[in-house]
């Protein structure tokens, strides 16, 4: 069952209790006998990026730069350090303000004290609950979402123009297509877990299990009957070829440009391809194959405030009332071509790949806790080997993995 209403409800208790109280006061309200008036944003911020993101960013830090009548810095960093360096610099002082990347910092940035909760209040009801939830860490929220991405099931409509509403039976669908494959869903020798995902969740077997403000426990849910069901399931896939451990995403890619399939889960930078050569799809949920919702991982992009800031107010008037605005949610979605977090932008989008991918999202973003490092080392390798059938009894190997993933996580 889809846990968008209880999301929702319980982010907005949390929220509220969040807009009460800034990790750092940073100016004095002025009231009088009818209003309080907010402190006015003064001073100067440092705004870090990558440069995947800078261009996008550059003309609407400019913009809030004329607005507000301050000075921002935005600073290039690269994409494979900026995240260390912000843990780095941050307690000496020497970091940004504001630093904008991934829902899956979270749990590193607030762990290591570098990241102060963000004062969504009532904007967070004009947020999309997964992207809420994806910066939700220990009862509070640490990001202001702007985008999301999660993989889907892209149709080739010249090859099927109906899609069914189950995995099983899509995959008999091929019968009469006689397609190379019924569907492609990259894999490689080291196995590929994250785009195997929907069909995980579809058995009620999610990674961990979520809190009620959508955030993860460390408590494992991959397991149990639940998880051999999914693991017996995979284990069939892969003798029936359905699924081959030899096509990575560059083959499945191919594979489906070249007409060899009916259908592909995979993602917006994919579908980039598919359009440019003029191919005819359309995104869709992928099908349940164990009955629940086939729900994929939700990544969110969004923007943090450093724990160590000296302008609290003028970062958080850049992160909340700037940067989750219907008219700047937007603008970055046309620079970026990802689904706006905030729901009037994302629902404006007249695109019909767009809001496939959105209807596809589900409530399951990536999870940021620590435990999620100790997950990955052993899942991909352990569904290769059922998938090949080097594993036998796929219920006793997935069970085997589930131990391994829990003995490195309690170290």
């Amino acid at each position: 069952m889809r846990r968008s209403i209880l999301l929702a409800a319980a982010l907005g208790t949390t929220l509220a209790l969040t807009a009460c109280a800034s990790a750092e006061p940073a100016g004095d309200a002025t009231t009088t006998d009818d209003e309080t008036t907010a402190p006015e944003v003064t001073g100067s911020l440092v705004v870090w990026v990558d440069e995947t993101r800078i261009d996008s960013f550059a003309p609407l830090v400019d913009q809030f730069k004329d607005e507000k009548g301050v000075d921002v810095e935005l600073v290039q960093k690269a994409s494979g350090d900026i995240r260390t360096e912000f843990v780095q610099q941050v307690p000496t002082g020497e970091g940004p303000d504001v630093v904008i990347g991934a829902h899956d910092w979270t749990g590193e940035f607030v762990n290591n004290g570098v990241v102060q909760p963000v004062e969504l209040g009532d904007k967070a009801g004009e947020f999309s609950p997964v992207s809420v939830a994806a910066f939700a860490y220990d009862g509070q929220v640490y990001g202001t979402p702007y985008a999301i991405e999660n993989i889907a099931l892209v149709r080739n409509n010249e090859l099927v123009s109906e899609t069914p509403d189950t995995f099983d039976g899509l995959v008999a669908q091929n019968d009469e297509i006689d397609a190379d494959y019924p569907i492609l869903i990259q894999q490689g020798d080291e196995g590929d877990a994250y785009h195997m995902y929907p069909l995980q969740t579809s058995f009620g077997a999610p990674v961990f299990e979520q809190n009620a403000d959508g955030s993860y426990s460390s408590e494992l849910g991959l397991g149990g009957e639940n998880g051999e069901a999914f693991a017996a399931y995979l284990g069939q896939l892969g003798e029936d070829k359905v699924i081959d451990t030899a096509i990575d995403g560059d083959k499945a890619k191919q594979a489906f440009l070249d007409g060899q399939s009916p259908y592909i889960v995979t993602g917006p930078w994919y579908v980039a391809d598919f359009l440019a050569a003029d191919m005819d799809v359309t995104v869709l949920p992928v099908p349940s194959a164990g009955g629940e919702p086939a729900e994929p991982f939700v990544g969110v992009q969004g923007a943090f405030i450093s724990a160590k800031t000296e302008n609290a107010v003028l970062a958080n008037e850049f992160v909340v009332n700037f940067l989750g605005t219907e008219a700047v949610q937007t603008t970055l979605f046309e620079s970026g071509g990802r689904v706006p977090a905030l729901t009037a932008s994302a629902d404006a989008i007249d695109d019909p790949i767009i809001a496939g991918f959105n209807e596809a999202a589900g409530d399951s973003p990536m999870p940021s806790i620590p435990e999620m490092g100790s997950v990955w080392q052993f899942w991909g390798t352990t569904e290769v080997q059922i998938i090949s059938g080097q594993a036998s009894d796929p219920a006793a190997a997935w069970t085997t993995m589930v131990d391994n993933i829990q003995s490195a996580i309690d170290g």
